[in-house]
């Protein structure tokens, strides 16, 4: 169970104690997110679909997972939305990585799957569904889209592999040759979607945050 924090209503004045609902995880374990005791809680004016969202590590088997944003209803009809703590990740040591000159489409899926293997997932294969565009692999916990093509990915191609993970309760991941549109990256930042863009050496280079954490990170 999560740790309560107090939550004060920006309307009423109220005071309440709050503690975020926790929910299982792919392994099994409970999952919540942890709470900001030092934010302030916001109201809900409008809903947003993606800030509907927050993505929360499992502490048991460090998958990543989209969890439903913390919020609270106030007797005085005013729904707060609860700050989620931002908590840092211990960098995790991993082997060197051994890439692979880019030369075809089969080389940038071997590429992007010796990447995932070293970020620690072991059981990489084609993923059951294929994506609109590029070549799709999956792993426990996590979806990748491989786009081997000249064309930069668009909001379309990001929007579509997030909604996928979504479905199958995954994390996902997104590998491009030819890198992103900046409405593409725009829409990965506010999704919680790592990018990469694959030089031709085979080495992915992390273009946004969320890439950079979990170049940091790992699979756990």
């Amino acid at each position: 169970m999560s740790e309560s924090v107090p939550v004060h209503c920006p309307a009423c004045r109220r005071e309440h104690l709050y503690a975020a609902p926790s929910y299982p995880c792919a392994c099994g374990a409970p999952v919540a997110p942890p709470l900001d005791p030092r934010g302030a809680p916001t109201a809900v004016a409008h809903r947003v679909w993606e800030e509907q969202w927050v993505t929360v590590r499992c502490a048991s088997c460090g998958r990543r997972g989209q969890w439903p944003t913390p919020e609270l209803g106030c007797p005085c009809g005013t729904v707060l939305r609860v700050p989620v703590a931002k908590r840092p990740t211990p960098p995790v040591e991993r082997p060197a990585f051994h890439s692979v000159t880019i030369r075809t489409a089969v080389d940038a899926v071997t590429a992007a799957a010796l990447y995932l293997h070293r970020l620690g997932h072991r059981d990489i294969r084609r993923a059951d569904q294929r994506p609109p565009s590029g070549i799709g692999l999956a792993a426990r916990g996590i979806l990748a889209q491989v786009d081997p093509t000249v064309r930069p990915a668009s909001v379309r191609d990001v929007e579509c592999l997030w909604l996928t993970a979504m479905t199958d309760s995954s994390t996902c991941v997104y590998f491009s040759l030819a890198g992103y549109t900046e409405d593409a990256r725009t829409r990965a930042d506010t999704l919680g979607v790592p990018l990469f863009v694959l030089d031709r050496t085979g080495i992915p280079r992390p273009v946004n945050s969320p890439a950079d954490q979990l170049d940091e990170s790992g699979a756990g």
